[in-house]
């Protein structure tokens, strides 16, 4: 597996694979091709049906300036990837480059007929049974297993990152008005948090502000704000708000923040690695399921539960999205993304609190299991229902 600098990314929304993964390809098609003057691109799949909504000629057109470009969206032609790019590059009329790129999920990408860039294999392992049997050989906890593999200035990295999904928060929080775009959705994380309520449940309260937390990142992702990709820009607001959640019931170390967030990352990363993130590809099951299942994971590493409690609460958290549809309603990460985001956050709480009464050590379906279910389903999964807004609430809410 790769380095967790390929998964926590700092990147604009609203959608990684939409947004910052076409950023990444524009740049790497000029970087091949310098001596273009113009530039045509042909958007597929849920690029060309999502688009629009997803801001995707936006960005391509910005991060080609001030090259004239021409970005088509082709609905009809069925691509080899759910997110595919044609680069088509001219001098003085005539075309002299062509690429193809698929936008592959968190922002990555991958150039037709090459390995995936930047992917130097870093991590050993795949699978999380066997990273937890070399950490009970090697007396290792799951944070001191990144940081064996991970580069020297790794810890810093993981500073910014947390220090990025904190800003995320503070800024949604204290932003009021209406979100961009015509389905004129009222920002609600300001009212979710400030809010005078009756509740006097000290428990109820924080679920509360857990819920205002996944809100205020998830309105600033769909305002084109800048957001980590935890694993992806459309599900970024499930794992900062368990971040913040467990500052505020624990109190726990900065230190056990940071190392927690490692093991997040590294549960993403098997994902990632073993099934996908793209919900073009597998559905919200990829993107909210993944983040759910790497804040439930996150929940129990900051409270020191076992090896076996984390793969519980990883897997019942995944397992519990499986057949999660993408159907964003006009194409915008908004309906019924934000949402859909909070009661993750919850369900990631809830997720680690069941691991915790359960004794698991006879599990009889692992987190590994249901990785590769979960990528199964995703192909299961009617075209329709992968981020084309062709199917579900996208059809029915017009």
């Amino acid at each position: 597996m790769e380095t967790l600098k390929e998964l926590f990314k700092v990147g604009n929304g609203p959608s990684s694979s939409h947004t910052i993964g076409p950023l990444k390809a524009c740049k790497e098609f000029i970087k091949r091709n310098p001596l273009c003057d113009k530039v045509r691109v042909i958007l597929y799949g849920s690029l060309a049906l999502t688009g629009k909504g997803h801001l995707t000629d936006y960005i391509i057109e910005k991060t080609l300036m001030p090259l004239e470009c021409r970005v088509v969206f082709d609905i009809n032609t069925e691509p080899p990837h759910p997110n595919t790019m044609d680069f088509i590059g001219f001098k003085d009329g005539n075309e002299i480059a062509k690429m193809r790129i698929f936008s592959i999920g968190g922002g990555a990408i991958l150039v037709d007929g090459e390995s995936v860039l930047e992917t130097e294999q870093i991590y050993p392992h795949n699978k999380l049974k066997d990273i937890i049997q070399y950490c009970q050989d090697y007396k290792l906890e799951l944070y001191e297993y990144v940081d064996k593999y991970e580069k020297e200035d790794f810890n810093d990295y993981m500073e910014m990152i947390y220090n990025t999904m904190n800003s995320s928060i503070d800024r949604g929080l204290n932003t009021t008005g209406i979100l961009p775009g015509k389905l004129q959705i009222k920002r609600k994380a300001n009212y979710l948090y400030y809010q005078n309520s009756k509740e006097t449940d000290a428990t109820e309260i924080l679920r509360r502000k857990a819920v205002s937390f996944a809100y205020a990142v998830s309105e600033e992702n769909s305002s084109g704000g800048e957001i980590v990709t935890a694993p992806t820009c459309g599900a970024a607001g499930i794992l900062p708000a368990c971040v913040r959640y467990a500052e505020l019931k624990y109190n726990p170390s900065h230190e056990d923040v940071i190392n927690s967030l490692k093991v997040a990352g590294l549960i993403g990363n098997l994902i990632k690695y073993n099934a996908s993130i793209s919900g073009a590809e597998a559905g919200c099951q990829a993107e909210v399921g993944s983040a759910c299942s790497m804040a439930a994971s996150f929940l129990v590493s900051i409270t020191h539960g076992s090896f076996e409690q984390l793969s519980s609460a990883a897997e019942i958290a995944l397992e519990h999205h499986l057949g999660l549809t993408c159907d964003p309603v006009d194409g915008y990460v908004q309906i019924p993304c934000i949402e859909r985001n909070a009661v993750a956050a919850l369900r990631a709480i809830d997720a680690s609190k069941l691991s915790s009464y359960l004794n698991n050590s006879d599990s009889k379906i692992s987190f590994d299991l249901v990785v590769e279910t979960m990528l199964d389903t995703g192909k299961d999964l009617n075209y329709q229902y992968r981020e084309t807004s062709e199917g579900g609430l996208a059809k029915k809410f017009r």
